[in-house]
């Protein structure tokens, strides 16, 4: 098995930073995990608040424990809550059931350790963490979604787009201009009711 290097860990957690800064995400923190499960590296930025250490880890470590993104793992606790009671109770480590825990795999899908991130929407702690995937020339589950043959071959679970939820959804001109018609035909003043009575 390849191990990943320090190196790679921390240019990983930098790239997550840069990209919640160009996205202007919150304070973010993150943890690099080995495939064993072993902190290779951890970074806080400043001004993100208590327990982002045991956040981020837990994240990861549902993800390497589960051998999906921590997204994933939460879904399967909402459909599964026994399994997940048992595999909570079998393992070493606390388990943080929500996004931001992303598997790091080589370019043959073998998988190399897991990243965990938080401080701001799940989803955006997704998109930064793959960010820092990427920039070390590594990969994501969500690159594997386009050959389904690999996908059953290293159980990977597809899953949504990833998206920020925090950008409203786009609209066509033509949508907006319909709805805006419809609108000001709603408060245009339209011809007086007859009166009825005396």
């Amino acid at each position: 098995m390849r191990a990943l290097s320090l190196e790679q860990a921390n240019t990983i957690i930098a790239v997550t930073f840069a990209t919640a800064k160009k996205e202007r995400c919150r304070p973010m923190s993150a943890i690099v995990l080995d495939a064993g499960g072993r902190v290779k590296a951890f970074q806080k930025q400043d001004g993100a608040s208590m327990l982002r250490f045991e956040v981020c880890y837990g994240k990861a470590y549902a993800s390497l424990a589960l051998g999906r993104p921590s997204k994933l793992v939460l879904q399967k606790a909402n459909e599964k809550p026994l399994f997940m009671q048992s595999i909570e109770n079998l393992a070493d480590y606390p388990l943080f059931l929500e996004g931001g825990g992303q598997l790091i795999r080589d370019e043959a899908g073998e998988v190399m350790g897991a990243i965990g991130v938080t401080g701001d929407a799940n989803e955006m702690d997704d998109i930064c963490a793959i960010a820092g995937i990427h920039a070390v020339g590594l990969r994501a589950d969500s690159d594997f979604f386009h050959d389904p043959e690999q996908m059953r071959a290293l159980s990977i679970h597809k899953s949504p787009p990833l998206k920020d939820p925090r950008k409203p959804a786009r609209s066509s001109g033509k949508t907006a201009r319909a709805a805006a018609g419809r609108n000001g035909a709603r408060n245009r003043p339209g011809p007086q009711a007859a009166k009825s009575g005396p």
